[in-house]
């Protein structure tokens, strides 16, 4: 996959000609509301012509497999597909075995570039004698394409219909779907969901959920004191971790996510030795337990959403941890981006200390925000898809710019009533920094927040990227 940025006097018919691309391929994978209109600084997303493949409305599995003269079984494990799953259009196929066929222009450095590869793999595959002598029309076979496997989490607000459509949709590139949320009382009894829509949406696409566990009071803010209430009693504990055994095993969870935020810091050792006690119950019952943690990047940091929150204990206890790496752009604060990926970095920096790697998922927003400027304190900014953030950039004409160093897209328009804004969202490139992160620091994968907001370019770079480690 490569991604382009959008040029004065560019249109979707010259990028595509000028990558050697298919027009419909293109439209497909970047789902445009209207291909005849683009930004400066709009990106744009390539696909690899005969290596990747975008479903349209009406394919199914043999006829793509026909298409580029393959077997629909080698298709489909190339792509973790069973028989009965469903293609939605939008989605990104990778085609077991391809060729690039030779034309003027090309060179095995351009092709390997293309394509992802190295100029050394295509010269060995391909037996190639002298790699500066390339004839027009010459086939030239691409390695298969190697793709790490992650387990990716997304959290899910939206209970109803719409949010189990969402889910069959998108339950292939998720190993985890985490309902938000139960709560608790003060007596350490639980509330109650009707969440059983996504549940049997997750089950169909072969996707694990989650219960997620918060401790929010009743004004929906996260509670210390309701935390505090529990924390310091092993009775209220007990009762609580039997409540969630009967809800695990009622609905068919397969673990259980501890969003505890805003514990007071003296409870810091109280809330370890929960989680030990969790563990120690449900783990002999075959449930996994994880945590989700605020982002720090010392052990030391002060601050009553980080001080409780032990990295190395986490580390230890749980079988995976999320960190909580978006909200540096918050709602209620100045414009900036939601993620940035060197704020994200210096996170993982210190988490990889004391958590292994391979107990990380890194939290990745699927969503933007739009503020009103010059920014006044006490103000909120309005919380958007990448999708809207991209269709009010088209609507005001305004050019995207790319901030090289919180590798983030942010653009301005202006009002007809004269009101400023200033956007910060997330497109291919964003995304696509954030999957080499994951790579560079071999995580076990990432987590979303939150789905609802839509923004295809986010799961057709992650099908370019990985495989989705599936535990159902």
């Amino acid at each position: 996959m490569q991604i382009h940025s959008v040029v004065k006097g560019e249109t979707l018919s010259s990028i595509s000609r000028d990558y050697g691309g298919d027009l419909s391929q293109v439209i497909a994978a970047n789902q445009l509301a209207d291909p005849h209109k683009l930004t400066i600084g709009q990106a744009i997303m390539i696909p690899a012509p005969h290596r990747e493949y975008i479903v349209q409305p009406g394919d199914n599995l043999g006829t793509i497999a026909q298409k580029f003269h393959v077997s629909a079984p080698a298709l489909a494990a190339a792509n973790q597909l069973r028989p009965q799953d469903s293609l939605y259009p939008g989605q990104l196929l990778i085609i077991p075995i391809s060729y690039h066929i030779v034309r003027s222009g090309d060179t095995l450095v351009k092709i390997a570039q293309q394509y992802g590869a190295t100029v050394n793999a295509l010269i060995e595959l391909n037996h190639i004698s002298n790699p500066s002598a390339l004839a027009i029309g010459q086939s030239i076979r691409i390695p298969d394409y190697a793709r790490p496997t992650k387990e990716m989490n997304a959290y899910i607000v939206n209970f109803n219909q719409s949010g189990a459509a969402e889910t069959l949709k998108l339950g292939r590139d998720l190993t985890y779907l985490s309902p938000f949320r139960y709560s608790f009382s003060k007596d350490a009894s639980l509330s109650q969901l009707r969440e059983e829509p996504i549940l049997a949406a997750a089950r169909s696409s072969r996707t694990a959920a989650l219960m997620v566990l918060a401790n929010i009071g009743d004004n929906d803010d996260f509670s210390s004191d309701l935390a505090a209430t529990v924390l310091r009693s092993s009775a209220l504990q007990n009762r609580l971790i039997t409540s969630i055994l009967a809800v695990l095993k009622q609905k068919g969870y397969s673990g259980v996510n501890f969003d505890f935020e805003y514990i007071y810091p003296e409870d810091k050792l109280n809330y370890n030795n929960f989680l030990k006690l969790v563990v120690s119950r449900l783990r002999p019952e075959g449930y996994v337990v994880s945590t989700a943690l605020a982002p720090k990047v010392s052990g030391t940091q002060k601050g009553i959403l980080y001080e409780a929150h032990d990295y190395q204990v986490h580390g230890e206890i749980a079988d995976f941890v999320i960190l909580m790496t978006y909200e540096w752009g918050w709602a209620g604060g100045p414009p900036l981006a939601v993620a940035p990926v060197n704020e994200v970095k210096r996170v993982l920096d210190y988490a990889v200390t004391v958590i292994p790697p391979n107990k990380i998922l890194m939290g990745m927003p699927l969503y933007g925000r739009d503020w009103e400027i010059p920014w006044k304190q006490g103000t909120t900014a309005r919380t958007i898809s990448p999708q809207t953030a991209l269709s009010l950039a088209l609507e005001y004409n305004a050019a995207i710019q790319y901030h090289p160093t919180y590798l983030a897209p942010y653009f301005q328009y202006t009002e007809k009533t004269g009101q400023q804004h200033e956007v910060w969202f997330e497109d291919a490139r964003s995304v696509q920094a954030k999957f080499n992160v994951m790579k560079q620091y071999g995580l076990r994968g990432g987590s979303y927040w939150v789905l609802g907001y839509p923004f295809p370019q986010n799961w057709v770079m992650q099908e370019s990227n990985l495989l989705t480690e599936k535990k159902l």
